[in-house]
């Protein structure tokens, strides 16, 4: 642990232009569980708690109007979200199955692991990481 007391990543927060598009995306197409959904009126903004194994990873906002993110050229800032598989092969063949296309799989010169890249709706770099 940390000298801050750090124990995990609680969750990651998104913000998405097209709420349905990305819900769906993030539900049906990724398979994350949805643990709460709940419209703020006076924000004009869905705020979606998704799980994964039954642990909270995501918030999904939307808000009216939001600036696009830059991802390429690659910005400063957070890079990626990657989540761990098991097999690699299996995750790619799902995801083409689901009309998802996914970056040529390469494999990380420092641990010899394979991954690969998609993109979610908002163009958000998201990886897939063999373990």
């Amino acid at each position: 642990m940390s000298s801050l007391g750090l124990h995990s990543v609680h969750h990651i927060a998104i913000i998405c232009s097209d709420y349905a598009r990305s819900k769906a995306f993030y539900t049906q197409d990724l398979g994350l569980e949805i643990i709460r959904e709940v419209y703020r009126a006076e924000r004009d903004s869905y705020k979606l708690d998704l799980a994964l194994n039954d642990h909270y990873v995501i918030e999904l906002f939307s808000f009216p109007n939001p600036p696009a993110r830059p991802s390429r050229p690659e910005s400063c800032g957070l890079r990626h979200l990657a989540f761990q598989v098991n097999n690699l092969d299996l995750t790619v063949q799902e995801l083409t199955k689901k009309g998802i296309t996914s970056e040529p799989i390469r494999m990380d010169e420092f641990t010899g692991k394979r991954f690969t890249f998609i993109a979610d709706p908002d163009d958000l770099p998201l990886e897939f990481y063999e373990i």
